[in-house]
């Protein structure tokens, strides 16, 4: 059973979707790993270094056409899909609810395709959860980057020349990249406040050392894999009120509320914006999916208000080495799980719920009822 690992395309991408220790892993476990020459050069992992794990190096042009499975980390283009063998297995992000096209193109192209998004957050499948594991590197870099371009220090200090205050950092969203980003906060010093529409998550919010927001919105709660639900519009606007008090008295604002699958929800207006301190730094980690951020621009800082809003994409990219140990480390653990080593072959996986979770097409169909909708109303679309 042989699996490929190419190298991503585009300079903006430096993560990678299996690294050495990965390689060792997998090839202990049966599969024969075959990776671009190249591959680990954006981490600084040496061809050597995938060698001596047992790794072959081949180009793509002709490995890709033989792999039984292929690895990466950002959605391919549909072209790309022609390179794949009938009835290969292609795991990676695929942003199905967003690229019509690809997933049409891999159900014509009889491959099955394996998106990580969709991976369900049970116990079970902690492991293999890319989307959490990229989630905490996001909210790590949203404060340094929030750091760099703030014009004030973010602990207290006690100087000759007299006391500086801390600065204060308000997190929209509790989520795994918003906890990451209230930790971070606290270890720099900063006075942290944080608000989700999830009340079960106050307490983990108050153990990082930040003060929970609360407001009244009614009914709200998560989804059954621990997403907070959308909001009504009436709730939307409740929620910016009460969140225009906590942002003009915010040095650093971070919003996290993203949406698997659907637009981002608009937090942070401009008015909003207008009623902060000029200086103040905005760091939007919904903006791949259309921001939370009113004005903000995919990969600019923008000033606005004399807010500088920070709309960069891909943040764990910025970190790329942890970035992709972790997604190795998932990918790995996936591939654990559906494989049978003493039979070298794959497991039953008829009932597996990791597996019905996150395979979209299978068998020239498209499997997901709901991934269907979407791709055949995005087609739709498209043609109109």
């Amino acid at each position: 059973m042989q699996i490929y690992v190419g190298r991503e395309p585009g300079a903006d991408e430096r993560r990678v979707a299996l690294l050495p220790g990965g390689v060792k892993q997998l090839s202990a476990l049966g599969f024969e790993v075959i990776c671009e020459p190249g591959l680990g050069a954006a981490v600084n992992v040496a061809d050597e270094e995938y060698t001596a794990a047992g790794a072959r190096l081949a180009a793509a042009a002709g490995a890709l056409a033989a792999a039984d499975v292929v690895l990466k980390v950002r959605p391919p283009g549909p072209a790309w899909l022609e390179n794949l063998k009938p009835g290969c297995l292609l795991i990676s992000y695929l942003d199905p609810f967003f690229q019509p096209r690809l997933i049409a193109a891999a159900a014509a192209r009889q491959i099955a395709a394996f998106c990580m998004e969709m991976i369900p957050r049970t116990t079970l499948a902690q492991k293999m959860d890319a989307l959490s594991s990229q989630a905490s590197l996001a909210g790590y870099v949203a404060v340094m980057l929030a750091a760099n371009r703030l014009d004030q220090v973010l602990p207290m200090m006690m100087t000759p020349a007299g006391t500086l205050a801390p600065a204060r950092v308000f997190v929209i969203g509790a989520g795994v990249a918003g906890l990451q980003a209230i930790a971070t906060a606290r270890r720099l010093g900063a006075r942290v406040e944080a608000f989700d529409t999830r009340p079960v998550v106050e307490e983990q919010v108050q153990s990082l050392g930040a003060r929970f927001v609360k407001v009244d919105l009614g009914e709200t709660g998560q989804t059954k894999d621990g997403y907070a639900k959308a909001l009504t519009p009436e709730q939307l606007e409740i929620q910016r009120q009460a969140m225009a008090r906590h942002c003009a008295q915010a040095d650093v604002v971070i919003t996290t509320a993203a949406l698997f699958g659907r637009k981002a929800p608009l937090i942070v207006t401009d008015a909003m914006l207008a009623g902060m301190k000029p200086g103040s730094v905005v760091v939007d980690l919904a903006v791949e999916t259309g921001g939370n951020v009113e004005g903000v621009v995919p990969d600019q800082e923008t000033v606005i208000h004399g807010v500088r809003v920070l709309g960069w994409r891909n943040l764990p990219g910025r970190v790329p080495l942890h970035a992709s140990q972790m997604y190795s480390s998932n990918l790995v653990n996936l591939l654990t799980h559906l494989w049978d080593a003493p039979a070298k072959a794959w497991r039953d996986l008829a009932e597996d719920e990791i597996w019905r979770a996150g395979l979209l097409t299978r068998d020239g169909e498209i499997v997901q009822d709901a991934v269907r909708e979407s791709v055949q109303a995005g087609l739709a679309g498209a043609e109109g």
